[in-house]
């Protein structure tokens, strides 16, 4: 299903956007040497019911996942990049963080993620491959407008990732969001420009460029959902949920320090 929002769910997705940066921000300040990922789950969880909203994942249950997820944001350290079920570990000095948050507020969907490095160390190899999905991301933001195609996003995010050295993965990509949290479009990492679904204002998308140091093969934890790479490398993964407008395209995401 593809959807294309009126300009009142438009205004609502907005909304949504918002507290899903405002509530990351305020994850990324918190989360701190020390700080266990179940105690994260808790103020994520704290933060969307005191706004009224809904978790994404708490019910979500899909075949690829061991289900339902039964948490409220997606914490993944190091080597884990994707699906990162949060779980009794306490944060080291170093550690390369992703939160993946996705909120349902009046009937629209909005999902984000960031991945940062917690405490005073600054791991060169962490911080460039952050450093290479952000810029992946902002890439493939600056190609999506209306008369586009999901092929021209996903090229230039894979041109940025592959110019960076990174094996791609194309197994999990961006997707398409409205009134539920996956949708079609789907919108993998690396494509051929001109190609696929013409871009419509309206249209929410979610773009999320990831990698991985040094391979593009996936395992799964135990747990039945944590995706880590297969050599143990570190990863990172960057996320904004963007809206198609006559102009271009609007980030819905951002934190507050940003708008």
């Amino acid at each position: 299903m593809i959807e294309i929002l009126t300009t009142d769910q438009l205004d609502r997705a907005r909304r949504t956007g918002a507290l899903v940066g405002e509530i990351l921000q305020a994850l990324r300040t918190r989360a701190t040497v020390g700080t266990n990922l179940l105690d994260i789950d808790r103020w994520a969880q704290q933060m969307i019911l005191e706004a009224g909203a809904q978790s994404c994942y708490v019910d979500y249950a899909p075949s690829f996942g061991r289900g339902p997820f039964g948490h409220y944001i997606c914490t993944a350290v190091n080597d884990a990049v994707l699906h990162g079920l949060p779980h009794d570990r306490v944060l080291a000095d170093g550690d390369l963080l992703t939160l993946d948050l996705a909120v349902l507020l009046d009937g629209v969907a909005a999902d984000s993620a960031i991945s940062f490095v917690v405490g005073e160390s600054r791991p060169a190899e962490s911080i460039a491959m952050i450093e290479a999905t952000e810029r992946a991301l902002a890439a493939g933001i600056a190609m999506a407008r209306p008369g586009a195609r999901i092929g021209d996003i996903s090229h230039a995010i894979g041109s940025v990732l592959g110019e960076a050295g990174y094996p791609i993965n194309t197994e999990f990509g961006g997707h398409g969001i409205g009134s539920t949290m996956h949708q079609d479009p789907q919108i993998s990492n690396t494509g051929r420009p001109g190609r696929g679904y013409m871009l419509r204002p309206g249209l929410l998308l979610a773009l999320e460029p990831w990698v991985m140091a040094d391979t593009d093969e996936l395992v799964t934890d135990a747990d039945g959902w944590t995706l880590r790479s297969v050599t143990g490398c570190r990863t990172a993964h960057s996320e904004h949920t963007i809206a198609i407008t006559d102009d271009g395209a609007e980030i819905l995401t951002l934190p507050p320090s940003t708008r």
